[in-house]
């Protein structure tokens, strides 16, 4: 799906992939290639790709700032085989009453997170190499979870990173997000689910 849109303000973006932060003027033009995960990707002039928050949906004339998803692999598709990498599951709930938040609930919440540049998301993609669930001596439960890119260099990596950890604190329970970018092993193909290769038809 592309569609020519006018900024109707300046609008802050995140340039893809290099990650470096500029804005945009009102009345320049854009094309809408993707929008997932509550945020927009958009091509500038030359090709250049640049993420847009769904925040800022209005700068592109979208007065409803919730995102729908279009086009991507299902919230609820299987998961990569590299997120089964490093798990611990919990009960059901603890003495505390707290709700235990299981690996599955994170994979979830994962699933609404996107990579700019593919309309598929991280988990699906692969790029979740692995996820704990551990109390804290405070109360509620801290999530760790390891992360990749599809590419070292990639310069977006701390704003999905970010995007991942925000995703995760909405889990009821969890008090303490903790995502770390790894590459080693180094992501390919082969740690995208089957929904992922349908998706991208790479059968």
């Amino acid at each position: 799906m592309s569609e020519l849109v006018e900024l109707r303000r300046d609008c802050p973006v995140v340039l893809v992939p290099s990650g470096r932060r500029a804005v945009l003027g009102a009345g320049e033009q854009v094309v809408v290639v993707q929008r997932l995960g509550g945020s927009f990707t958009v091509q500038i002039g030359h090709g250049t790709l640049a993420r847009i928050e769904g925040t800022d949906a209005d700068a592109l004339g979208i007065e409803d700032a919730s995102v729908v998803d279009e086009g991507g692999v299902g919230k609820r598709g299987a998961a990569g085989p590299a997120a089964q990498s490093r798990t611990t599951m919990g009960a059901d709930s603890d003495s505390a009453g707290w709700q235990v938040p299981d690996v599955d609930e994170v994979l979830d919440r994962l699933r609404s997170v996107y990579d700019p540049e593919i309309p598929v998301n991280v988990v699906d993609l692969g790029l979740i190499y692995g996820c704990e669930v551990h109390p804290t001596h405070s109360g509620g439960y801290r999530v760790a979870v390891w992360m990749s890119m599809t590419a070292p260099g990639c310069g977006m990596g701390d704003i999905l990173r970010a995007e991942a950890a925000e995703r995760i604190l909405g889990i009821p329970g969890v008090t303490d997000a903790a995502v770390e970018l790894v590459f080693e092993p180094p992501w390919d193909l082969g740690r995208m689910s089957e929904a992922a290769r349908l998706q991208l038809g790479m059968w």
